[in-house]
């Protein structure tokens, strides 16, 4: 939208003017200021083919009308001379995995255009979100963000933008940027401006003498890696530095970051703490362990999104026996031998039993052999940096 932009959030609406002319007027005499020329409305949240969630978003007007002949009526009280984007924070805000990919990284991919000069306006507006995301908020716009619920002044603009642009699973497509935006929109794009927003100082270590560096994402309840003891065991006593996390809607972004971002791999199990890949250094390790049943969606959500940011990739699909499952079902039952018959049963089922109702044992004799193969690569890559650092 472009034009003479002005918001009214006690009716949810933004009206765009128009100047009038001669004709106009004698063709509206009596409600000239009421009429409107195109009334549309829009429910600012990225995923418009859930029609689930999007029932849930709050609904904005659009709203195009001559200029009111009274400069009292629907004044502008806040006038800006930069762009606007209006979203919205609803729908599944409140896990991580959708608090990226159908919010940060869309707001990333709009408002790469602006170089900054963009105020954000935020529907659904949740002060623990902005919190959390006020530092990634800051590199992408020098203003702070306006609640539009909350905010009963009239906000006016020159230029808006209405809901964000969306492209795929965790990742930016350069492919199905719109016209305008900038190159650099890109996931390794968005892994540097993660880095300026949350890397804090470090203390400089030899990598000579640094054990490599293991995370590793603990999860109570389901899901939950039974023997997690035991691993942390092995990988140490292969040679690994060992962190447990076990991030939460609480956990500060920075911390999390700070954990991650230094490491040298990531371990986890499906589900929405895998987001915090985007926070490893491209070419480092991510093992997802892959458990009954998610095969499809642990590598179109993590797998596929982790290559593309230049990670090195490697998913781990448990065996019958590693799961849980394998003492509340007989040895043949679909569940456990044909996962993918189960699945085509719609998402209840995956959600119920494979999702919710699943734990996971791992084989670590098995398990041992992707670690010492990762130890080794390691070393393998430390020592050719060593090697190229004495010929430079």
């Amino acid at each position: 939208m472009k034009g003479d932009i002005r918001t009214h959030s006690r009716s949810s609406s933004i009206f765009l003017y128009k100047s009038a002319n001669p004709k106009s007027l004698l063709t509206f005499p009596t409600n000239f200021e009421e009429h409107e020329l195109q009334h549309e409305t829009i429910k600012p949240y990225t995923r418009k083919w859930e029609t689930s969630i999007m029932n849930t978003i709050d609904e904005l007007n659009l709203i195009s009308k001559y200029k009111p002949l009274s400069k009292f009526q629907h004044k502008c009280d806040v006038i800006h001379d930069v762009p606007a984007i209006f979203f919205s924070t609803g729908g599944y805000t409140g896990n991580v995995y959708h608090e990226f990919n159908d919010g940060i990284i869309p707001l990333y991919i709009t408002s790469q255009q602006f170089n900054k000069e963009v105020i954000f306006v935020i529907l659904e507006f949740h002060s623990w979100w902005y919190t959390k995301y006020g530092q990634i908020l800051a590199q992408l716009s020098n203003y702070p963000p306006i609640d539009f619920n909350s905010n009963s002044m009239s906000h006016c603009f020159q230029e808006a933008i209405i809901g964000l642009e969306i492209h795929d699973e965790l990742t930016i497509h350069s492919s199905k940027l719109m016209e305008g935006r900038s190159s650099q929109a890109n996931i390794l794009g968005l892994r540097n401006l993660l880095s300026q927003a949350l890397e804090q100082p470090k203390v400089r270590v030899d990598r000579e003498t640094k054990k490599p560096k293991i995370v590793l994402l603990s999860r109570s309840g389901s899901r939950a890696i039974t023997n997690q003891h035991s691993l942390v065991k092995l990988a140490q006593k292969i040679g690994f530095n060992v962190q447990l996390l076990k991030p939460s809607q609480k956990t500060e972004l920075a911390t999390i970051y700070k954990a991650i971002g230094d490491a040298d791999v990531m371990i986890g199990v499906h589900g929405a703490a895998m987001t915090h890949f985007l926070f490893l250094k491209p070419k480092h390790v991510l093992i997802q362990v892959i458990p009954l049943g998610t095969e499809w969606a642990s590598e179109t959500y993590y797998g596929e999104p982790a290559k593309k940011l230049g990670l090195k990739y490697i998913g781990y699909k448990i065996h019958p026996r590693e799961s849980s499952l394998y003492n509340k079902y007989d040895k043949n039952d679909p569940i456990l031998r044909d996962p993918i018959s189960v699945n085509k049963k719609g998402w209840e089922f995956t959600k119920r039993i494979y999702l919710e109702d699943q734990n996971v044992i791992l084989d670590l004799k098995r398990f041992q052999k992707l670690l010492v193969r990762v130890y080794d690569n390691y070393y393998i890559n430390v020592m050719k940096i060593n090697a190229s650092r004495l010929v430079s």
